[in-house]
């Protein structure tokens, strides 16, 4: 293999070895035999001049590597390197299993609190404490996602729910996120909400939309007569689900530690994403339609006359 047809950080590597080479080539051979005899303890002592011309050499060595590797190394810095703070304001497209447990999501309730229907979602106990098997918890994340993705690209709306103080501003920044097709409920749900429509709403809901197309709740424990409102309307519904919930209680579960709010600033994060991809998709195809009809009524026009 030629060295350009070579990857850079390879070919620099084998330059760098040669020269190595090279150089200990011309070491006396008494000071070569002196160095590998010393390489056997753990701190050599410098006492013969053998030995300092051995020790400037590995000092060589080693400011060459640093050199050659340098253009080739990290491009992390302060500012792309990952805080606790940016799972609100700069949350990942997808997350990991090492993400999750390092939100504390695996953290479930007391193992004599678990609901019989959690246990499919069960890693085990420990500590007396359920612990959520987050190998389960990721896919039906990136499920919800692909569902949140798919009904933000049709034009649908998405309303998040966090009723909690530590909530609200999760829920804020998904919402903004994903801009004009999202809302946000940060305070108490108002029970009649959906049902009670006309007596909310009055006459706006025979000019404006009124009923979301998807509603991803934080914490659906809080919010049990929002999800009944769904339900009656036919809404599907994305929650965060801890071991004491019956998963069945919305559509889409995510198991998850629904106490934790950095669990919910990841997950809220990953899904407010895929929103916005959807929405970008969304209004892409409004735009390629618009062509399509200009080119249309220009057609149109040219025909007649």
């Amino acid at each position: 293999m030629s060295l350009p047809t070579m990857r850079p950080w390879l070919a620099a590597a084998r330059t760098c070895c040669s020269s190595s080479r090279t150089a200990s080539s011309h070491l006396p051979s008494a000071a070569r035999a002196q160095s590998t005899a010393a390489a056997g303890s753990a701190a050599p002592r410098l006492k013969s001049q053998a030995d300092w011309d051995q020790f400037r050499l590995e000092k060589g060595k080693v400011r060459h590597l640093i050199d050659v590797f340098s253009e080739h190394g990290s491009t992390q810095t302060t500012e792309s390197t990952f805080h606790l703070r940016d799972q609100l304001h700069k949350p990942t497209r997808n997350t990991t299993v090492s993400a999750l447990l390092a939100a504390g999501a695996h953290f479930g309730h007391a193992a004599s609190r678990m609901n019989p229907n959690f246990m499919p979602y069960a890693y085990g106990t420990r500590a007396g404490i359920t612990i959520i098997d987050l190998d389960s918890t990721l896919p039906l994340l990136r499920r919800a996602a692909n569902v949140t993705r798919a009904v933000a690209r049709a034009g649908g709306q998405i309303v998040f729910i966090g009723t909690r103080p530590d909530l609200k501003p999760v829920v804020q920044k998904a919402a903004e996120r994903i801009g004009s097709l999202a809302y946000y409920v940060g305070e108490r749900w108002l029970p009649g909400t959906l049902t009670n429509k006309l007596e909310f709403f009055k006459d706006q809901t025979e000019t404006t939309k009124v009923t979301p197309d998807l509603a991803i709740i934080l914490n659906p424990v809080n919010n049990q007569n929002a999800i009944r409102e769904f339900a009656a309307e036919h809404v599907p519904t994305i929650g965060i689900i801890d071991s004491n919930v019956d998963p069945r209680l919305v559509m889409y579960p995510i198991p998850a530690n629904d106490e934790n709010t950095r669990a919910a600033e990841l997950i809220g994060g990953v899904l407010s994403i895929a929103g916005r991809e959807g929405a970008a998709l969304y209004a892409q195809d409004l735009r390629a339609k618009a062509i399509v009809e200009a080119k249309r009524a220009r057609q149109r026009s040219l025909r007649f006359n």
